[in-house]
């Protein structure tokens, strides 16, 4: 497994797999981002130095471009253990998953991830399977396919029958701690 990608190894199974399939979508708005990607907080959220350190992006959510991010809430090592969050294009945000293993059952459900609000939980914005209508030649490529096959084979996870409530319970876990924190960033002068 490559490193060059982060220090995450989940997130470089993610990268070699996106890079293997090409422009196949592993799950539907889900693209990933140079890890750490400053400019995109900078220029949409804080550029405040501790903001910078704590929030590290790796991904978009969604076609409308919010960006999954890993927060640095604590000072484990094992950053795949992090909790994920959401920022919105339109600056709202919210928490998607306890950890990054979390995160890809969340995209096992092959869903655009919508912010929510401050208060409210992202959800899933649903949409009509298009996969099916798609016919893959035997041995062609599938993203979504690919990444189901991944879970199973990597961490040995299958499907979560409810995302939803995966999305609501780290919500509930670390809602109320990343609205503390991220507030203040919010209400610098600046802040669009």
């Amino acid at each position: 497994m490559s490193t060059g990608y982060s220090p995450v190894p989940e997130l470089n199974l993610l990268k070699e797999l996106e890079e293997r399939v090409g422009n196949e979508f592993l799950a539907y708005g889900f693209e990933m981002r140079a890890y750490g990607d400053e400019d995109a907080l900078r220029h949409g959220w804080s550029a405040e130095p501790e903001f910078l350190d704590r929030v590290k992006v790796f991904a978009v959510a969604n076609g409308t471009g919010s960006l999954y991010a890993l927060w640095r809430c604590d000072g484990r090592s094992d950053l795949a253990t992090l909790p994920v969050v959401i920022l919105g294009d339109e600056g709202d945000y919210g928490v998607v998953a306890d950890s990054l293993r979390e995160l890809l059952l969340v995209l096992a459900a092959d869903s655009e991830v919508v912010a929510g609000s401050d208060v409210d939980p992202p959800y899933l914005l649903g949409h009509p399977d298009y996969r099916q209508e798609l016919e893959y030649a035997e041995g062609e490529l599938n993203g979504h396919t690919e990444l189901l096959a991944l879970l199973q084979r990597e961490f040995g996870l299958t499907p979560s029958d409810d995302a939803q409530a995966l999305m609501r319970a780290a919500h509930e876990r670390h809602g109320s701690s990343f609205r503390e924190w991220v507030e203040p960033f919010l209400a610098a002068p600046g802040w669009q």
